[in-house]
């Protein structure tokens, strides 16, 4: 299990060296399908603002991961 996790996250971190701005910019898509969802679809998605608090989270940790790798 421990051999398979350190795998991924090499990988991972390999992958994402050479993408800094994918992370930051995916959350920035997150935070305007919220926008999108809350004007055009009312209901539990866009009332929640989950996609919101998604992208905001992956925005940070991509800044914070851009900056270390």
């Amino acid at each position: 299990m421990t051999e398979w996790l350190s795998k991924l996250i090499d990988q991972a971190s390999e992958f994402f060296a050479h993408r800094k701005g994918l992370l930051p910019l995916t959350g920035i898509v997150l935070i305007i399908l919220n926008f999108i969802f809350r004007l055009a679809f009312p209901g539990w998605l866009a009332s929640s603002d989950l996609l919101l608090h998604l992208g905001i989270i992956v925005a940070v940790f991509g800044l914070m991961l851009g900056r270390v790798l």
